[in-house]
């Protein structure tokens, strides 16, 4: 092992332990929680057996960071590291999310449960993690053996891979810089032991992993920007295993992270958009696939498992069949008449069926091409809705005009529902619903009061509203009643975008097809049913004759018996309760913005 490299890993031992020792430490003094004990051989493991894979804290650079950002002295090689540099990775974006307020981050199936699941779920005890697959974790030393020729050119190209500059962005929105560290990270954790390659070629979990990673098409994912091995052979020198194992690596990551919706933030699409994608951390993408049993599995499992999702992704992968007979040239022209009339006709009119057979071919791979992107663009925004939905929850679709009720799978209810116009529309985002309000009254926002009753507010008060000024702020506020906006019945998920489900006595906007004509609430055709469904169905005492009886009498909050997440959702190309493929207006724009930059990632 060469002084300089020696030198490299006595220190990156040395950061690690005054890391594990500060950490017990802190522990020891946290609450009265007792410090780690020692094992056998005098010391405090960096990490317990069932605890689960870690990285560091996204708030706390790590010191590894701090190593591959380390300023060079002139002339000094890559694998040279004299010098500790203050780390120049953001990491701030991620540390200033909430625990629950931001991205939830996808995990085995045998995780407990979280997000929407532990939102509404009664608790359950901690249990040991039977399929918890963490891979062991190196602990360097001063005294470790020298590296093999194979640890140390796979200790190079990680060097090599952390320093280089690729302007295209495999990962689309995603940060690739962050990701390129962690993978360089996951095998200094190791000592650069490989997972996918070995002296004979490929090993079984390699061959697994680019099995699945050749079939990323099927989800709509793309690769290109990272060319990895299909076959490696045996006998091949360490520094071409070094590369084969890097360049699959950085293939596994770039999977996992467009799967889990790293190519298109819902931000970059829609100002309105608030879903958080639930991005995987690059190093435990990479540390899940390389334990699990079946690594093409664990790579599977990143794309979204809702059903609507998997039916979308059907409809993919049959437009991407071949069509029997579709290359066939002049296919049209077979149904000429026998040879006899066919010399009477002209070569104008042979020319003229020629041109209209182009034409009619050319016009229906226009048709699928534009159903292909359409269908893609889709499956791309389901990637932006929480893993965990919850088994029982509400979904509005704003392009289908409809909310519906859904136990796993089952859609329990389904009602037409009127959106937001164009120029108010009904912004995209997950909450809970808690409460429903029965003869609910309606304070009006200060947009509505701005834009549309400043000229009314004298005959306002004629007609129910209670018109007052708070602290030098205008407030208007529509009682209870058969002609309040609100109808009789609203239901609440408290949000910062102030839209929620209500009744309106506008019965007959129902009857249009297409039914965007709300400031951004969502108003219910059947309000009783949802009703009667959302506060626990027949078996509860809110039954839907005893909500009717309420509806007339004072303002009444009922809170449900156990609270429903609630999606409003965009999809324009989705599948029915009987499986066929649905088509609805992009009354937005939003698959089309989402399609633009789709097209344009796989053309930089």
């Amino acid at each position: 092992m060469s002084a300089a490299r020696f030198g490299k890993r006595r220190l990156l031992a040395g950061v690690l332990w005054a890391v594990a020792a500060s950490l017990g430490a802190t522990l020891a003094l946290a609450g009265g929680a007792p410090a780690t004990e020692p094992n056998q051989a005098g010391r405090v493991p960096l990490l317990s057996p069932q605890a689960p894979a870690s990285f560091g804290s996204a708030a706390e650079p790590s010191p590894l960071i701090a190593i591959f950002n380390a300023e060079r002295a002139p002339g000094e090689d890559a694998s040279s590291f004299g010098v500790v540099a203050a780390p120049r990775f953001d990491v701030s974006a991620v540390a200033a999310e909430a625990p629950g307020a931001g991205a939830a981050r996808p995990q085995g199936p045998s995780s407990p449960a979280t997000g929407f699941a532990a939102a509404t779920a009664p608790a359950r005890g901690d249990s040991p993690d039977l399929d918890d697959n963490t891979p062991p974790i190196y602990e360097p030393s001063a005294t470790a053996p020298p590296l093999s020729p194979m640890q140390s050119a796979l200790e190079a190209a990680m060097d090599r891979l952390v320093v280089r500059s690729d302007p295209p962005n495999p990962l689309g929105g995603g940060d690739w810089r962050a990701a390129r560290a962690a993978i360089a990270a996951f095998y200094a954790a190791r000592n650069y032991e490989p997972v996918w390659v070995g002296e004979a070629g490929l090993t079984d979990a390699g061959r697994a992993a680019i099995g699945q990673l050749e079939r990323a098409r099927d989800d709509g994912l793309s690769l290109r920007r990272v060319a990895f091995p299909r076959t490696v052979g045996a006998g091949l020198a360490a520094d071409a295993l070094a590369d084969a194992e890097t360049a699959i690596a950085s293939a596994v990551v770039t999977y996992a992270e467009q799967a889990t919706g790293s190519r298109v933030p819902p931000a970059r699409v829609w100002p309105l958009a608030f879903p958080a994608p639930n991005l995987v951390d690059p190093g435990a993408a990479l540390a899940e696939t390389a334990a699990a049993p079946d690594p093409a599995k664990r790579l599977a499992d990143f794309n979204p498992p809702q059903k609507g999702y998997r039916e979308l992704r059907e409809a993919w992968e049959r437009l991407l069949a071949p069509v029997p007979g579709a290359s066939a040239p002049g296919l049209d022209l077979a149904a000429d008449p026998p040879a006899a009339d066919a010399a009477r006709r002209s070569k104008r009119g042979a020319a003229a069926r020629i041109h209209t057979a182009s034409a009619d071919a050319a016009l229906a791979f226009a048709a699928l091409a534009g159903q292909r992107a359409a269908i893609l663009a889709n499956m791309e925004m389901w990637r932006w809705e929480p893993r965990d939905m919850g088994e029982r929850r509400i979904e509005v679709n704003i392009p289908d005009f409809s909310v519906a009720v859904i136990e796993g799978d089952a859609v329990v209810r389904r009602t037409r529902v009127i959106v937001g116009k164009p120029e108010t529309p009904t912004p995209i985002f997950s909450n809970v619903m808690r409460y429903v309000i029965i003869n609910p009254s309606w304070q009006v926002p200060d947009s509505i009061i701005r834009k549309e009753l400043m000229p009314k507010l004298g005959a306002l008060s004629r007609r129910g509203y209670e018109v007052k000024t708070v602290g030098g702020r205008l407030t208007v506020r529509q009682l209870p009643g058969e002609d309040n906006a609100l109808g009789r019945i609203a239901f609440m998920f408290p949000n910062d975008h102030a839209v929620y489900l209500h009744d309106t006595p506008a019965r007959d906007l129902f009857d249009e097809e297409a039914r965007a004509f709300s400031h951004g609430c969502i108003r219910v055709e059947d309000p009783l049913s949802l009703a009667e469904i959302v506060l626990g169905g027949e078996g509860s005492k809110w039954t839907e004759e005893r909500i009717e009886a309420a509806v007339g009498g004072p303002e009444r909050t009922v809170f449900l018996p156990r609270p429903l997440p609630i999606h409003i959702e965009y999809f324009t190309e989705f599948a029915d309760e009987f499986g066929e493929l649905q088509a609805r207006p992009d009354i937005y724009g939003l698959t089309r913005k989402v399609e633009g930059i789709l097209a344009q990632a796989s053309q930089d």
